[in-house]
């Protein structure tokens, strides 16, 4: 049976996943999908489409969809959701989880890695995380959760960038991709977002891709090669200063008075890497700052390999992968991009920098 694919759907309150909820739900796609509502007793969305007296937690829709609530366990619910299937009683093509509003999408992606019987029947396809462009910086400020949730995106939608200048859409792009400089970032109106754009999206495969914003390796790089900057970014002169050393901000007429604590930075080389120590390297960091490491990937060149090693991970938990050949006469080049709350971007630098050959 073809593994069954999971959308992790976050966001803060009033961002729009109810609404885009309601339109994956009762539109006639023709899909059929399970909807896992992970609510801990916050608004429950879904009283007028559910029409239901029972207390059942899996309702059958009239489009085929069905929807339930979690009230135990994530992993029994998706155990049961399964069973069912394999039995004829439900059918689901696909499953949507929508977390609450203030969770860490961490734990909901970490369930589809560690326990065996989820991973060979679900699998993640991406984490999308909503936006409400008019209250983001105030809950970008206030809630850690919030930045937590724009560093694990796969895909971040804004909504209500009608009700904001374009200035300001703008200072909250350029501030989003720097703490999640992998996550494409659209504006859209949950009314009519396609639903391509929301399924289907494959943003947590272990694929040989690396999606950073150029933007963002231009501004890391300044055409050298380890992603060491000369002038951080996120200067430490406290909220609101002219300082001088802000004018510099490479002609996008915006600076950034927020020093953000998810931040993210990349690691590139034409070295390539020494398997052995890598490992190490990794395993420590991981065992240390593993719950401060939101997302992380890489394509590495690694020596003894004619393939690209792709890697990626959640907290503390990492997989690997062999993925295709370098092609004839590609620069093999390793790049890795780590995500994270205030992690010490010199010690994983150095570190990678001494794990290679």
């Amino acid at each position: 049976m073809a593994l069954i694919p999971v959308t992790i759907l976050t966001g803060f309150l009033g961002s729009g996943k109810t609404t885009l909820l309601k339109r994956l739900l009762s539109e006639a796609h023709g899909q059929k999908i399970a909807v896992i509502e992970n609510e801990f007793g916050e608004e429950n969305i879904d009283n007028d489409i559910l029409v239901t007296e029972s207390k059942e937690q899996i309702v059958q829709m009239s489009n085929g969809c069905i929807c339930c609530t979690i009230r135990e366990d994530l992993r029994e619910t998706l155990q049961l959701l399964a069973a069912k299937k394999r039995k004829g009683l439900l059918d689901f093509e696909r499953i949507v989880i929508e977390t609450t509003g203030v969770a860490d999408p961490g734990p909901v992606a970490q369930t589809f890695f560690m326990d065996e019987e989820i991973a060979e029947t679900y699998l993640i396809d991406s984490i999308i995380t909503l936006v409400d462009a008019k209250h983001a910086s105030q809950q970008l400020n206030d809630r850690q959760e919030a930045r937590r949730q724009v560093g694990f995106a796969d895909q971040i939608f804004l909504s209500k960038t009608d009700l904001v200048s374009q200035e300001e859409t703008d200072a909250l792009i350029h501030r989003l991709k720097h703490m999640n400089p992998r996550a494409p970032i659209k504006a859209v109106h949950f009314g009519e977002v396609p639903l391509k754009e929301v399924l289907d999206l494959r943003g947590f495969n272990l694929n040989a891709k690396l999606d950073i914003d150029p933007e963002f390796l231009k501004e890391e790089g300044d055409g050298h090669d380890h992603g060491h900057d000369h002038h951080d970014h996120d200067h430490e002169h406290g909220e609101h200063c002219s300082h001088p050393s802000h004018q510099h901000d490479h002609g996008h007429g915006h600076h950034h008075h927020h020093d953000d604590d998810v931040k993210s930075f990349v690691f590139r080389s034409e070295r390539p890497f020494d398997p052995a120590k890598l490992e190490d390297f990794l395993g420590a960091i991981v065992n240390i700052y593993g719950p401060r490491m939101l997302r992380y990937k890489g394509v590495l060149n690694m020596k003894g390999t004619e393939r690209k090693v792709i890697f990626q991970g959640v907290h503390q938990l990492m997989g690997s992968d062999l993925g295709p050949q370098w092609a004839e006469g590609e620069q093999r080049l390793s790049k890795m991009v780590f995500i994270g709350i205030d992690l010490p971007k010199d010690i994983f630098l150095q570190g990678l920098e001494q794990s290679l050959v």
